[in-house]
């Protein structure tokens, strides 16, 4: 017993016989963080269980700028042989669900299948109780997803691998000897940031630009011959295309400034998500309305936590359950399906 908890990280590929591949959602190969725990307690197993579901839902919130419901999977939705399943869901940017990162108390199910003891207070033999838990390649899917446009990624300035893009103009080697002093300098200024300096000569501005706001890459840092002559640079929002993203600033001052557009850069994205799954969340008062809503959103609504009901749900459109929310309401309802008394609400959606 002095020797627990157990708490077991690893990093590793995984290799799955897929037969319907999606690039990140579902691939024959991914990498992924799964963690395993033993406890002395059900209690302490269970406390685990929904700590490291925090864990996912504060990254995929506070780094992701990805919203998430946290919830409990039903019976027939739960990893096999766990006793509770917990999972964070998320509307991706086609209204379909993505089971994003998720966490199990697995009880005694498995100490007792692989006779996993240990001794406890009294020198008695006990079996553990135990946890898994779980994040992929699959949240990277998530986040393309959820941010992306038609213009390729967009990603939160956290988890960019490059939050500032600097691209020089010149059009001849005087204003090139004039501008790029001033990147030079300015690069310094915000090497905070993970930046990158765009000095190719064998594409145009034009394609730069282009070529960043397909990789997402949250904050474009101009610099010219004009901007060089009035002291200005020009930046460009990733997240807000065209004039009405790109603003003129001084030079001075300038890193505190781009920490505040990357801070409202994050912020927006996240907003818009949250408002993105708000308006395609609806509370269906009939099975028809239920019908309806599930082939282009999402349905938050009663069930009376028959199996029976939830699959023919799923038969009849194609729609699974796939959140007990934490959050409950203190009123009772009627199953969407069978109408009859009903003590929890649950997310359906059509999923990944």
């Amino acid at each position: 017993y002095r020797d627990l908890p157990v708490l077991i990280n690893q990093w590793g590929n995984v290799v799955r016989w897929e037969m319907r591949t999606k690039l990140f959602l579902r691939t024959l190969e991914f990498y992924w963080q799964e963690g395993h725990t033993a406890h002395a307690t059900k209690e302490e197993a269970q406390e685990e269980t929904l700590r490291m579901l925090d864990v996912y839902a504060d990254f995929a919130v506070n780094e992701a700028a990805v919203p998430v419901i946290p919830g409990r999977k039903t019976e027939s939705e739960k990893f096999s042989g766990a006793v509770d399943s917990y999972t964070i869901e998320a509307m991706m940017g086609d209204t379909r669900a993505l089971q994003a990162g998720t966490s199990h108390f697995l009880g005694q199910n498995f100490a007792k299948a692989f006779d996993i003891q240990y001794l406890d207070h009294h020198n008695q033999l006990q079996h553990v109780w135990t946890t898994s838990w779980g994040l992929s390649t699959r949240f990277i899917g998530a986040i393309i997803m959820t941010h992306g446009d038609d213009q390729g990624l967009i990603l939160p300035p956290k988890v960019a691998p490059i939050q500032v893009v600097i691209v020089p103009i010149y059009r001849n080697d005087d204003e090139k000897s004039s501008v790029l002093p001033v990147v030079e300098r300015i690069q310094a200024e915000l090497s905070d940031f993970r930046l990158k300096v765009d000095d190719r000569e064998e594409v145009t501005p034009g394609f730069k630009f282009n070529d960043w706001e397909l990789k997402g890459v949250p904050l474009r840092v101009e610099i010219g011959p004009k901007d060089v002559s009035k002291g200005t640079v020009a930046l460009a929002r990733r997240d807000i295309p065209g004039k009405d993203g790109r603003s003129f600033v001084p030079q001075e001052n300038l890193k505190s400034q781009v920490s505040e557009l990357l801070t409202s850069l994050q912020s927006a994205l996240y907003e818009k998500a949250v408002s993105f799954r708000a308006n395609n969340t609806y509370e269906p008062e009939t099975y028809a309305e239920f019908k309806e809503i599930v082939t282009h959103g999402w349905a938050y609504t009663w069930w009376c936590g028959d199996s029976d009901c939830e699959q023919k749900i799923k038969e009849e459109t194609k729609a699974t359950a796939r959140c007990i929310p934490l959050d409950q309401p203190d009123s009772v309802g009627s199953c969407i399906y069978c109408a009859e008394p009903a003590t929890e609400k649950v997310y359906f959606a059509r999923g990944y």
